[in-house]
């Protein structure tokens, strides 16, 4: 098999596993961020997040039992498993490439014979580059199943079927298909770059700390090491991540689900939440995106990486 088929098969069996686990934070989050204000919507926009959240939950269990809270999972299912996919078999191209140039190979090897991962080594200034460029190429690509997945997880839209929902997409044009492209953008690419960084940095460092733990300690699990601290310079990475580009993610969800006038472009997106808002209205949603991102990212790099050293492991062994 070769190296991007490998990378096609971890990255899409990553996107699998955490989009059908995690569906209901996303569907929460889109649910939270969709009002103009959300005392329109009977709450009280000072009220604790955590109240608000449970109350959504509450309502749409009410309505459609616990079913309810995985709808929109096979839309989601459509952007990210290819999304995932291309996103990592891209960056692993990308990273591959920019660790030819003196300038984004680091200057020495890791020490520690021990390793979690067969990636490819970069600077700080590498990993940045490589996430933020194919993470903003992969969205751009992949934006028209991104603005139905976030509509089918909104109450304002009821599609009967998938080919519906992309078909009225499609004859709504390209303004349509690319509606909050930008904003997306702007929160991809900061987002990608950040993670990647911290990501690398954080593995780096447990995985140090296990190489010095007791010998028998490490042989004896390897796997189960290289897992754990996989997921766990994740879930720290996408926690940081996350915090940084939130009102990016609240935009994007304004823009894709709301059809009004002063949705349709960045500038008037950002002054109507600013109106109606406030400061608190750019970070909606933000604990339910980060506890989603945390598991995702946990689950999502630990079965990507878990997948590609056993592939490497058997190529090995044949």
């Amino acid at each position: 098999m070769s190296n991007v088929s490998q990378h096609l098969i971890s990255g899409a069996l990553s996107g699998f596993a955490s989009t059908v686990i995690l569906q209901p934070f996303d569907l929460l989050k889109t649910r939270i961020q969709q009002p103009d204000y959300l005392s329109k919507h009977g709450h009280n926009p000072l009220s604790p997040q955590s109240t608000l959240i449970f109350r959504t939950a509450r309502n749409i269990v009410q309505s459609n039992g616990i079913p309810g809270l995985w709808r929109g999972t096979t839309a989601s299912l459509l952007r990210n498993v290819p999304g995932v996919a291309l996103y990592f078999t891209g960056l692993n191209q990308f990273r591959t490439f920019l660790a030819t140039s003196p300038y984004f190979a680091p200057l020495r090897a890791p020490s520690s014979s021990y390793s979690t991962s067969t990636l490819p080594k970069l600077t700080a200034q590498g990993n940045l580059l490589a996430g933020a460029l194919t993470r903003t190429t992969v969205g751009l690509v992949l934006n028209p199943f991104s603005v139905v997945k976030a509509r089918y997880e909104s109450s304002y839209y009821s599609y009967g079927s998938l080919s519906e929902a992309f078909f009225g997409l499609i004859r709504s044009g390209p303004s349509e298909i690319f509606r909050g492209a930008v904003a997306s953008s702007l929160r991809d690419a900061p987002y990608a770059g950040i993670f990647v960084v911290f990501y690398e940095h954080i593995k780096a460092t447990l995985s140090s700390a296990v190489s010095s733990a007791p010998e028998s300690a490490v042989v004896s699990l390897p796997f189960l090491h290289s897992t754990s601290v996989n997921s766990v310079a994740a879930a720290s990475a996408g926690a940081l991540a996350t915090l940084a580009t939130q009102p990016f993610d609240v935009m994007k969800t304004k823009m894709q689900v709301r059809s009004e006038m002063h949705y349709h472009g960045l500038w008037s997106t950002i002054r109507t939440v600013w109106q109606h808002r406030g400061v608190a209205g750019f970070f909606d949603g933000a604990t339910l995106r980060m506890s989603r991102k945390i598991f995702s990212s946990a689950i999502g790099w630990a079965v990507y990486e878990a997948v590609l050293m056993t592939m490497h492991s058997s190529r090995r062994t044949d």
